[in-house]
Order: C-alpha cells, then sequence, then structure tokens
C-alpha cells in the first residue's frame, strides 16, 4: 500500500511527568552523573553510546536503531527562563508558548487556525487519548479527540452518561481559570459538533489500513498506530497529538523509567516502520518533548522536579545527530540543583513550524527565535 499524502505532517508525543533527561540520555563520560546519581543510574557498560560522553538508556534500543539511520535528532538543555516545577504550569508553558503570563491559546491550535484558516477540515488536527491537550485548544479552531479510533467520538461516544459528564467537568475545571466559564462552555458544544462531524470520516481509517507491522499492546502502541491509520486513509490531517504518561519519577525510578520506555521506544520503531513500508516516511516528523527534567541528584529511589530538558525531534526528514551541549554537571554551574536550559523551547517550535510546515513562527510562538539550524531537510 502506497501513501497518497501530499502535504507534511507533524506529530506530537507528550511524556506526561517529566521525563529524566539524565536516564535518558546518559552523561556517562562524566564522573560526576555517578557522584550525583549513586543509585538511579545505568552501569557504563549497558550504555548505548552516542559519543565518547553520552548514550541512551538500553531501554531505547529500538530508538537507537532510528538514531543509527540518522532519523533522530537530540536537542539538549531545550526549556526556558525562570523554570516552574510545578507539572500544570510548566506543561501550560509549553503548550501555549508563553512563559511570561496565563495564556489563552495553544500553540497547536494556532498552527491548525493557519493551515486551515477557514475550518473546512474538522481532522486537521487530531488528538489520540482522553480529553483535549491545551496546546490544541484555541476557540473557532475545530480539534478531533479521539480515545478509540474503532468507536470514535469526542465525549459525545462515551457509553455512559455518568462518564460523560465526568469527562466534561473535567475539561470545564481544566480550561475555566484561564478563558472563562462561558467561552469553555461554547468552546465545549463547539468541540462536540465538530467530532461528530468528523466521527463517520474517522471510522473509515482502519478499514483502508493493512500493516505487517506489529505494534504491541501497550496504551501508546494503540495511540502511535491509530495515528499510522489515520495518516495512512488520507483524511487531511497534518496535526497528530498523544502522550504517554507517568514520568513523574520520585520513587522506584530503575523499574519505572526502564519500563516505560520499554513501550514507548518498540512503538516508536513501530510507527516509523510502519510509515515506510507504506512509503509515507518522508512525510512525517515527530517532536517528543516533556514539561521538565529532573533534579541531578537523585533521593535515594527516584528524582524530583527538575528544570532544564531533553527534546527528540524524530523522522527520515531530520538531520540527525546530536544539538547544542548537554548542560554541565558541575556544582557551580547547576541551578539550584537543577541543570541549566541552553535553548528556548520556542526555538525548536519555530523549526518545525517555518521549517517542516511552512508556516510564520512568529505569530504561533509570540516572537521570532533562533531555530535549530540544519535540523530539517
Amino acid at each position: 500500500m502506497t501513501s497518497t499524502i501530499q502535504d507534511p505532517a507533524l506529530v506530537i508525543l507528550q511524556l506526561t511527568g517529566g521525563n529524566d533527561y539524565m536516564h535518558t540520555v546518559v552523561p556517562y563520560g562524566d564522573p560526576l552523573y555517578y557522584d550525583h546519581r549513586p543509585l538511579v543510574h545505568v552501569p557504563p557498560e549497558q550504555v548505548l553510546p552516542l559519543d565518547d560522553r553520552v548514550g541512551f538508556n538500553p531501554a531505547l534500543a529500538p530508538v537507537k536503531e532510528l538514531y543509527d539511520r540518522g532519523d533522530v535528532a537530540v536537542l539538549h538543555g531545550v526549556g526556558y527562563a525562570n523554570p516552574n516545577r510545578s507539572h500544570f504550569r510548566s506543561m501550560d508553558i509549553w503548550h501555549t508558548a508563553e512563559p511570561d503570563r496565563i495564556g489563552t491559546e495553544g500553540w497547536l491550535g494556532r498552527v491548525i487556525r493557519d493551515l486551515d484558516p477557514n475550518a473546512e477540515n474538522v481532522l486537521t488536527g487530531v488528538n489520540f487519548g482522553r480529553g483535549l491537550p491545551r496546546a490544541l485548544a484555541l476557540p473557532g479552531v475545530p480539534v478531533a479527540s479521539v480515545a478509540v479510533l474503532e468507536n470514535y467520538g469526542l465525549l459525545t461516544g462515551i457509553a455512559q452518561e455518568q462518564a460523560r459528564t465526568r469527562a466534561l467537568d473535567v475539561f470545564a475545571r481544566m480550561y475555566a481559570p484561564a478563558l472563562g466559564t462561558g467561552p469553555v462552555m461554547d468552546y465545549l458544544g463547539q468541540t462536540g459538533r465538530d467530532a461528530l462531524k468528523g466521527a463517520d470520516v474517522l471510522r473509515t481509517a482502519p478499514e483502508k489500513y493493512q500493516s505487517s507491522v506489529e505494534y504491541g499492546d501497550s496504551g501508546i502502541g494503540r495511540n502511535l498506530r491509530a495515528i499510522a491509520q489515520v495518516l495512512l486513509a488520507d483524511l487531511g490531517t497534518r496535526v497528530f497529538y498523544t502522550q504517554h504518561g507517568g514520568y513523574d519519577t520520585h520513587a522506584a525510578e530503575m523499574a519505572v523509567h526502564s519500563q516505560l520506555w520499554g513501550e514507548l521506544a518498540p512503538a516508536i520503531a513501530s510507527f516509523f516502520a510502519d510509515l515506510r513500508e507504506h512509503n509515507a516516511a518522508e512525510r512525517v516528523v515527530m517532536l517528543v518533548f516533556t514539561e521538565f527534567g529532573r533534579r541531578a541528584r537523585d533521593n535515594g529511589s527516584g528524582t524530583d522536579h527538575g528544570s532544564g530538558g531533553l527534546a527528540m525531534v524524530i523522522g527520515a526528514p531530520v538531520q540527525g545527530g546530536q544539538y547544542g551541549e548537554y548542560p554541565s554537571l558541575q556544582g557551580p554551574d547547576l541551578l539550584e540543583g537543577d541543570l541549566h536550559f541552553s535553548y528556548d523551547y520556542r526555538g525548536l517550535y519555530t523549526t518545525l513550524v517555518e521549517k517542516w510546515l511552512g508556516l510564520d513562527a512568529a505569530p504561533v510562538v509570540g516572537g521570532r527565535f533562533e531555530p535549530v539550524a540544519g535540523l530539517i531537510g
């Protein structure tokens, strides 16, 4: 099966909870790493080297294979000034591209608006998972949110009225403080109507899909498979969003983090293998991000909320390798025990918006920021 997709697509994969940068891309060549992490660390002989200083956690072996193909860019020290260690506030900063105030518009909502200014396609942006990430929310911009593709329906498709009411209530409580009760309810109403418009179309995606690639039985695997199904059905979707949760590893991190990446890394590899099988690999770029990293020192069995973090950009159009310098682990260079950020995340957004999607990034990210030179194309 060959895809006829003509327009580039962007897949956003959010690691919810604060993925541990130092336990994902391991600075095994720096003795301070083992001093700071006497219990939560990867032994040097188990690291999958990217060079003689840093390497992947062994749980990322399938991602390392993509890296070796030249399809993975590792961006060091991505973040923002005056880091906030609150999950909610930090994620809001990433979602709205507004670090200095409470934003009311999602950055991807602005992207979808610019891709489809007349809102002609309710499937230009699709989220796979419960609810709707704030990154996608923008009044007047339709976005479909899919829990299970085969029986798709946003909120209205929840079988039990009680469950539907709970889902609406959660959404309203999340968005009302910033948008106000009236706009939230208006937005919910419009979103529900948009979902009904797109439901019948989205249900056709699995029927058109055939693949020899196995994704496994994890939730993230199912979501990435659903993204591939919709992408390959040529429904005009340009922005895809999904999440993988559980990264708030305050305790038992060695087991938990390995399990998380043990689910995620094979799912990512399967997704890109699926695209290659369907000759669609050149049409997709994926951003993997998290709201913040973890502290430089472990707390005995886990790690606490930190700052400067890791992002990865994956896909055949990506010029793979490492971008930027790994933050220093020297005591005086740490920011209250955290790794310093060295690159503003809005520059990364700028790169994806301008170099990949072909849009003007300034209205999306709120100004002009330095793109990542050479990342795309």
